[in-house]
């Protein structure tokens, strides 16, 4: 045998050994090095529309692996601000074009998780407050799956054809990032996509586990302003007034009756109250108390008929106290911060569910309840339409044996996503991210 025939089987040997890496094997070859990255993302942690240093890092690991890769995408709407979105494409000939999205932002929280690379970031905000800043919902675990997602991809181009658009969007934090891409040509300047995908890790949920919901999975989103005018005055003559704080006390229960006594009770809402503030003194009786609401719901008519109840009984309430109507409340919608209801499709769920099941094994691949929380990954299937098929699924980032500690009578409960005390761990989350992503995107790429 001549060494020029040794040497042809050699590489054939060793060509068809790396064509049959599996997503598993090369998550695990790309982990510690994902792992350095994961950990300085998070002891850098940076809030919604300030993600320069995590945009950077994104898009030197795309050009790195040979994308191309186009910095500062975005517009907000105000013009003078500056998008720190990131895509990179990656192109293997004729074929669909997938889109996988991470997101890059933190939140303003302090953390406390007490781990050796936790963040002692201190910034200012958009009002120019000093805060802290904590990845306390896990974005800084996305980047890195997703960074892992295309390392795979890359050395496995012989399983798929087509584009493959990788999306670092900002501001999700905000609802407000996924828009400014899109306003700025993500669906024209580059391919637009067949498919989207994402994913999310999930604070309930064991590592190892992936989970997904067929249909609605995250809420609407709306941002609400009321403002209840009254007629101010001495605490001790409170009839000579109309008191603000009494009658914000009022709406507040009233809306409550929207769900219980208005709504079919199979379609979902919630209507909470955050922020509520007024007046300055013990004895003094305000002129006016400002409320801040997010409303979830899922349905788009329902939604509009949330919105509406909430002011008809606001100036219903006001009405009733004997305001006149130059004093009537003030209900402002913030529609620039809408945040859409995410859909997975169904015939696109039931599809990857199987590949999931193939890949991680029956067991680990749970049909999860939708939430009412948001996430502004909904725009990238162009809402209400979902012209764009797209599933965003949720990866566990929790020990088990501290899930099970958790439902002990009396047991403190898990910390959620945003609190000061959440941390995913981080080896598993990661892999398992990498390896539930790589292996739909080759499903929906396959030769």
């Amino acid at each position: 045998m001549t060494f020029r025939l040794l040497l042809t089987l050699s590489l054939a040997v060793a060509l068809t050994s790396f064509a049959q890496q599996t997503p598993q094997q090369l998550a695990e070859a790309e982990l510690p090095s994902l792992l350095t990255i994961y950990k300085d993302i998070h002891t850098h942690p940076e809030l919604s529309t300030q993600e320069q240093r995590t945009s950077a890092l994104l898009a030197k690991e795309l050009k790195a692996i040979g994308c191309e890769v186009t910095e500062n995408v975005g517009k907000y709407e105000k013009p003078d601000q500056k998008c720190f979105g990131v895509v990179g494409v990656m192109k293997n000939g004729d074929g669909p074009v997938v889109l996988v999205r991470t997101d890059l932002d933190a939140l303003p929280v302090k953390e406390e998780t007490g781990l050796p690379y936790a963040s002692t970031v201190v910034t200012k905000n958009e009002r120019g407050d000093e805060v802290h800043v904590m990845h306390a919902c896990g974005h800084d675990a996305h980047v890195s799956m997703i960074i892992g997602v295309a390392r795979s991809l890359a050395k496995l181009k012989n399983q798929w054809h087509g584009t493959l658009v990788f999306v670092g969007q900002p501001a999700e934090e905000l609802g407000t990032g996924a828009r400014a891409m899109l306003r700025d040509g993500l669906y024209t300047r580059w391919p637009k996509p067949n498919y989207a995908l994402g994913f999310h890790d999930k604070a309930d949920m064991e590592i190892g586990h992936i989970g997904v919901t067929e249909g609605y999975t995250y809420a609407n989103v709306d941002s609400v302003d009321v403002t209840v005018h009254g007629i101010g005055g001495h605490g001790a003559y409170s009839y000579r007034t109309k008191d603000p704080v009494v009658l914000a006390a009022e709406m507040i229960n009233q809306w409550q009756t929207i769900a219980s006594r208005e709504n079919n009770p199979i379609d979902p809402i919630v209507i909470t109250v955050g922020s509520i503030h007024g007046g300055t003194k013990h004895n003094i009786i305000p002129d006016e108390v400002k409320m801040q609401l997010t409303v979830r719901t899922y349905k788009a008519d329902v939604r509009e008929r949330v919105l509406a109840a909430i002011e008809r009984i606001a100036k219903g309430c006001a009405t009733a106290a004997g305001l006149p109507s130059d004093k009537m409340p003030t209900v402002n919608v913030l529609r620039e911060l809408f945040t859409p209801a995410t859909y997975n499709n169904p015939e696109l769920t039931k599809r990857l569910v199987p590949v999931w099941k193939k890949t991680l094994g029956d067991q680990n691949v749970e049909m999860v309840d939708p939430t009412m929380g948001g996430e502004d990954f909904s725009e990238f299937s162009l809402l209400p339409e979902h012209s764009i098929p797209a599933v965003d699924f949720h990866v566990g980032a929790v020990d088990p044996a501290k899930i099970a500690e958790s439902k002990k009578p009396g047991a403190s409960p898990l910390p959620s996503l945003h609190s000061s005390k959440f941390a995913p761990v981080p080896e598993p989350t990661i892999r398992t991210g990498i390896v539930a992503m790589t292996a739909a995107v080759l499903d929906l790429m396959k030769k």
